[in-house]
């Protein structure tokens, strides 16, 4: 059986705060140092009473218009998102509720990795013959843990990856496909690095408490251990598929700061040409990254046209997948 993404929906909050505005609410930092260090000139960021469902219901309604689908053809719900809307219950059950499914509905999460997890999970039960149409979902809400402003420089070393956050919702439709559909999976976990960046709070160790609700992490160490692990993935992708980078129409690539992105560029090879760049104007998205950009390419694409997606998490994971639109 061949499964695919047959629709793609997106949702970007109307709200748009500039990183120099950013900064100035933040202050301690030397004037444009944000700008500078990140290439992120602005990002969206979502209202009072938008929540991680909100931003996915937006995106959800979109994707099942484009692949002329109502909520009930659905049997399988995931809300795969780094945010949520609250511990329990899923935030899953919210969004359905607010869109009229009637599907098996859970939540899927792994960093800025959730939303291809989420696919690929719903590509294996369809396979399985578990569903047999899924819709992916991430409503990603990462403004909300950017530590609103710094005391010292050293917190704001530690918290200046939260300061590339911004706010955007995604999903996908995933069916069984004629031809094309997705072609491979791969996945690489290095949990050793766990600890290098992420949010203490919410769970049995930290259950309350404002100073374990912000992003914490070293941007540095996190960029440099993507580096050495980062290459290797995409070599073996490139041996089991026989494709080149030139053979994918769009590589889709997670992105955390502009100099990142350009240093990534570097060290695999990837064409520039080939990438939707999405950081300067949108920031770091977390999972609903790779969702935009695919949304971005989506109309551009013809049949046959295959995407690589590269995803990059906390904790510390990599996701490859490769996908060609039918």
């Amino acid at each position: 059986m061949r499964v695919g993404i047959t629709g793609v929906g997106t949702y970007l909050p109307e709200r748009e705060v500039s990183t120099a505005e950013l900064q100035d609410g933040i202050g301690r930092l030397p004037r444009g140092l944000l700008a500078r260090l990140t290439g992120i000139d602005r990002r969206r960021v979502a209202a009072d009473g938008e929540y991680a469902s909100t931003l996915g219901l937006h995106a959800a309604r979109a994707a099942l218009r484009t692949a002329d689908l109502d909520p009930l053809d659905v049997d399988l719900l995931l809300f795969a998102s780094a945010s949520r809307d609250m511990v329990e219950p899923a935030t899953a059950h919210i969004l359905q509720h607010a869109l009229g499914s009637r599907a098996h509905a859970l939540d899927v999460t792994n960093a800025c990795n959730s939303f291809v997890n989420g696919i690929d999970l719903a590509s294996s039960m369809i396979v399985a013959g578990r569903a047999r149409r899924a819709l992916v979902v991430t409503g990603e809400t990462p403004s909300r843990v950017m530590r609103p402003s710094v005391a010292s420089m050293a917190e704001a070393r530690q918290s200046f990856a939260g300061f590339t956050f911004g706010d955007a919702g995604a999903a996908v439709v995933v069916e069984p496909v004629a031809r094309g559909g997705i072609l491979d999976v791969d996945t690489e976990t290095f949990s050793e690095h766990w600890t290098v960046g992420g949010i203490p709070g919410g769970g049995s160790r930290h259950p309350r408490g404002d100073e374990h609700s912000y992003f914490v992490g070293d941007g540095h160490k996190l960029r440099g251990v993507f580096e050495k692990i980062g290459a290797s993935i995409l070599d073996r992708v490139r041996a089991r598929t026989g494709f080149e980078f030139t053979d994918y129409a769009r590589i889709l690539v997670h992105q955390v700061t502009l100099p990142y992105l350009e240093r990534f560029v570097e060290v695999t090879g990837v064409p520039r040409d080939r990438l939707e760049v999405t950081v300067p104007e949108l920031g770091n998205m977390a999972s609903a990254t790779l969702g935009i950009q695919l949304d971005r390419a989506y109309g551009r694409l013809n049949a046959g046209d295959r995407v690589l997606f590269v995803g990059l998490g906390g904790g510390v994971s990599m996701m490859t997948m490769v996908w060609e639109k039918s």
